[in-house]
């Protein structure tokens, strides 16, 4: 293998890691944005679920009194 060839495979080699880190880091951002996109659905829905838990409360004071 001649000194140009090695060069251009090492180069390609390079590009071809470049790329694939690349890829991981993108797809670990959208997984961490998908991540945290279901946290604050789960944290809404918690409040939602907790405000509907007190609101029985209340109702069921209001109706023993």
């Amino acid at each position: 293998m001649s000194t140009s060839s090695s060069t251009s495979v090492a180069h390609y080699e390079s590009q071809v890691s470049l790329v694939s880190k690349l890829t991981k880091a993108y797809y670990q951002d959208d997984q961490q944005v998908k991540f945290m996109d279901l946290q604050a659905e789960v944290d809404s829905l918690l409040q939602q679920l907790q405000k509907l838990n007190s609101q029985r409360l209340v109702d069921s004071n209001d109706q023993q009194e």
